[in-house]
């Protein structure tokens, strides 16, 4: 298991796509998981910590949970099978470890709740983990960016067709 934090929630304007981004908090690779936009909205609630006038429905588990003295241990993202993450709250509940499935963006709205740890399988992260490109600088002296530059540049921007 490989311990993350949520490094941002990519939001696109002009179409449907939410992504949540992982990030190993002692590696450089990155967990991009696609996730809807209830989820999004809960996720990002919280993290900009904004309430909603009542409870919404990972607020419930969450209340559920420590009615139920049943505590957090951490969340995992366990599986990658046909392009579909899948994900699993690791309970303690009077001293046994329960197990639960469920989608990976409900498994994080409820860990962020909770202040719980998230958990990678190193082999997902394997699997679907990715590396950051390096710079066009670091890849490219400053010199060689000169002809973009240049270009950029030369753009009449004042002149653009209108539809």
């Amino acid at each position: 298991m490989i311990e993350v934090k949520i490094e941002t929630i990519q939001v696109s304007l002009v179409s449907p796509h939410r992504i949540v981004v992982l990030k190993e908090r002692t590696g450089e690779r990155y967990l991009p998981i696609w996730i809807g936009a209830c989820e999004t909205e809960a996720l990002a609630m919280h993290l900009q910590n904004i309430r909603a006038p009542r409870p919404m429905t990972h607020d419930l588990i969450v209340t559920l949970l420590q009615h139920f003295n049943a505590r957090l241990d951490h969340v995992l993202i366990s599986a990658l099978k046909d392009d579909t993450f899948f994900a699993q709250l690791v309970l303690d509940v009077q001293g046994q470890e329960q197990l639960i499935d469920l989608r990976p963006s409900d498994a994080m709205a409820i860990a962020v709740r909770l202040e719980a740890p998230l958990f990678v399988d190193e082999g997902v992260l394997d699997q679907a983990g990715v590396l950051p490109e390096p710079s066009l600088l670091e890849e490219h002296g400053p010199e060689e960016l000169d002809v973009f530059r240049d270009f950029l540049n030369r753009l009449d921007l004042d002149n653009l067709p209108t539809d």
